[in-house]
């Protein structure tokens, strides 16, 4: 990609007014304003860094949003997971990840004997990046690194899924969910009722059963700068896992590696409004003992 002035226009070096005939082109000189990964631009901005029409850059925009090559959310865009996995395996940020992680997987098995997995969505699927457990218990789970699972399935895949708007996810599950056992949600309209769920709780996600029979999960997502970055989740069997004892755990988890990965989160950003906290369902007390954060706050 060309490097961007200090103006921001990636188009200086073509004369000014003259149009890309190709559309490799306009896409190039659209993902060229985007100097690394952290680049966060409104639709104005690109329009004017291209010298492109808004029309062109929009209808440009979409494909490479639908295609994963950027990323759309509340500020503008970003570059997307094909653009920041380039040359890079597995992606550099889901390295970044992995190893912030790292120490806080193995410290909640630790703590808990319990199956840790930290996952990243990836359109529909949960994909795998750690499985931290003890040889019997986890033998027994076909969760595996890079193995992917379907996230409306799993505690820790539902997490992420409640950081998307309603649209989104029907965008995601056209069609009707395939079940893994007989507790699976196969609904559109059950899935978004449990991810209002998962937002009143503050983005505390469980499910016993719904992905392998016997088992049951507690998941948090990581936060990002526009988003779930990844997802953690405790497993255990369904007939004695205490849940709601390690959920805090998880919960301390996720704040860690959304701290130790975005740093300036906490920062207020120009031009976004603050989250507004989703209204309770369950009392403060429990609330309190299940997630012990501040109200008004998302992991």
């Amino acid at each position: 990609m060309t490097t961007v002035d200090h103006t921001g226009s990636a188009a200086a070096g073509r004369g000014r007014g003259s149009t890309p005939p190709s559309m490799i082109e306009r896409m190039t000189l659209i993902l060229d304003v985007f100097e690394d990964r952290s680049t966060r631009l409104t639709l104005e901005e690109i329009g004017v860094r291209t010298q492109l029409p808004r029309s062109t850059v929009h209808r440009i925009l979409e494909q490479l949003v639908r295609l994963d090559w950027v990323e759309h959310a509340s500020f503008g865009y970003c570059l997307g997971r094909r653009a920041s996995s380039l040359g890079s395996g597995n992606g550099s940020s889901n390295g970044d990840l992995r190893v912030a992680a790292a120490p806080l997987l193995h410290e909640l098995h630790l703590q808990t004997g319990m199956v840790v997995h930290l996952a990243v969505l990836d359109g529909r699927d949960s994909v795998y990046l750690d499985k931290v457990g003890g040889r019997h218990f986890a033998s027994t789970l076909p969760s595996r690194v890079g193995g992917r699972c379907p996230a409306y399935s799993t505690a820790g895949g539902k997490s992420m899924l409640a950081w998307l708007t309603p649209e989104h996810v029907d965008s995601l599950y056209e069609t009707q969910l395939s079940r893994r056992t007989n507790h699976t949600i196969t609904g559109l309209s059950t899935l978004h009722q449990e991810l209002n769920r998962i937002r009143q709780r503050r983005g505390l996600a469980f499910e016993s059963g719904e992905s392998v029979r016997g088992v049951a999960c507690v998941g948090v997502a990581v936060r990002g700068h526009d988003g779930p970055a990844a997802a953690i989740s405790l497993c255990g069997d369904a007939r004695t896992a205490q849940l709601e004892r390690v959920a805090p755990l998880v919960v301390d988890a996720a704040r860690e590696i959304s701290r130790a990965l975005y740093p300036d989160l906490g920062r207020p950003r120009r031009g976004r409004r603050a989250a507004v906290a989703p209204a309770e369902t369950w009392s403060a007390d429990t609330m309190d003992r299940l997630l012990s954060i501040q109200s008004g706050q998302w992991m």
